[in-house]
């Protein structure tokens, strides 16, 4: 089979697709897995009740899961759940939007997919477009999402040393510079892979610089504010008109749902909804119903602020409880200040290995990481940093997050001791 250019570029090896044949194949088997790679949010009681308590609705009320389930919604999604999402915003913040400034996508990855490939590129004066990430590192998904290799430019966080085991990372201004040749500012609130949460200055800044330029601003609120709500700082929510914000369904506990949301204003979200018409036809409906009531009630706000958000923080503490107790001074390593997402971010320094070797003797130990490479894209320096970091999810059942956390020590520390 002769493949075109997109078709090489997305058949080959790529970290998402390997993040996600390693999940698969950890997932298989019979022997114990220590799954602190991958994204999956955690199976929340409480949250989970929600849901099925939802279901339950649905069945006993008379046409809504014909509704559901066997009819096409708009290609800018249901709606009645984009009419009460709108109406929760502007109620939440004060934005002025209304429907029509909200579309829906099938899940994240899609939304960007869409976003990427529609701002970034050749433009009809032949000028290479591209996507301007003004701190890296940056999210997985990201790094594959465009039809060319070229479409990204990156800039390195400057990193802030807290004490001696904590860091954070900031967006180096000095270094900031936006070429004609950028299509829009991407970042994402809080990060993933490292639980950063972009400053309200910083957000300001890199508004203002956007407006500046006549470019948009996109900010990635997967993992924000109004919900799932997983942000352990105080961030002000942002949106102008100006601003593509992203959002998801899926770490309120609903992944399998794939329910992206794009808010932006009108004239990008009806060319988001004319590339949803033609790669999708419509966009799946099930999240949106489960949803709308919860919009309307206020219940998905009190479910984030009282259930998701607790849940994480102490998760989030008990894994960093983990890692400073695993760990001791024969391993030089620094976490990410933890500030919201699912992640922790392990900085290894004067490692005689790379995480990626690492992630690999971890992999046989039946613990699976994401090692930290795959989130340094769009710039060609030569920065150590990027083979220095894994990024580790904490989501998972404690006692598994706590094994898995001591055999990453473990190894480590094997590796500093035998020197490689």
């Amino acid at each position: 089979m002769k493949l075109s250019n997109f078709g090489r570029k997305f058949t080959a090896k790529t970290g998402i697709l390997q993040l996600m044949d390693d999940l698969g194949h950890a997932m298989s088997g019979s022997e114990k897995k220590y799954m602190l790679g991958g994204g999956n949010p955690a199976h929340i009681p409480a949250v989970n009740e929600v849901w099925r308590r939802r279901m339950g609705e649905i069945m006993e009320s008379d046409g809504a899961l014909e509704s559901m389930l066997a009819n096409y919604d708009p290609p800018r999604g249901n709606t009645a759940f984009m009419r009460s999402l709108a109406g929760l915003l502007r109620s939440e913040f004060g934005w002025p939007i209304t429907e029509r400034n909200i579309a829906i996508t099938n899940g994240s990855q899609t939304s960007f997919f869409i976003l990427f490939n529609m701002l970034a590129g050749p433009d009809e004066h032949g000028m290479q477009r591209k996507i301007l990430f003004p701190l890296t590192p940056e999210y997985i998904g990201y790094a594959d999402q465009s039809q060319r290799l070229d479409d990204y430019r990156a800039v390195p966080a400057d990193i802030e040393l807290i004490d001696e085991h904590t860091f954070k990372y900031h967006v180096d201004f000095a270094h900031l510079k936006v070429h004609d040749d950028v299509a829009a500012i991407c970042v994402s609130r809080p990060t993933n892979p490292t639980g950063n949460v972009v400053t309200d200055e910083e957000v300001a800044r890199l508004d203002a610089i956007a407006r500046d330029n006549g470019i948009p601003l996109i900010i990635d609120n997967a993992y924000g504010v109004p919900f799932p709500g997983m942000i352990f700082e105080d961030a002000t929510p942002i949106w102008n008109e100006n601003i593509i914000l992203t959002m998801s369904l899926s770490k309120i506990g609903l992944p399998s749902t794939r329910t992206g949301i794009v808010i932006a204003n009108e004239s990008v979200i009806e060319a988001v909804s004319s590339c949803n018409a033609i790669v999708s036809l419509s966009n799946g409906s099930i999240g949106q119903h489960l949803v709308t009531p919860l919009l309307e009630s206020g219940d998905l706000l009190r479910l984030a602020d009282e259930t998701i958000r607790p849940f994480y923080l102490e998760k989030s503490k008990h894994a960093l409880d983990c890692i400073h107790g695993a760990f001791d001074d024969s391993v030089d390593y620094a976490v990410h200040k933890s500030e919201g997402s699912l992640f922790l971010w392990l900085w290894f320094r004067n490692l005689p290995i790379t995480t990626m070797e690492l992630y690999e003797r971890l992999k046989a130990r039946n613990t699976i990481v994401v090692p930290g490479r795959y989130f340094f894209f769009g710039f060609a320096g030569d920065w150590a940093h990027r083979n220095e970091c894994i990024r580790l999810n904490y989501a998972m059942a404690d006692e598994d997050v706590e094994t898995g956390i001591r055999i990453i020590a473990e190894e480590a520390r094997k590796a500093v001791e035998a020197g490689g």
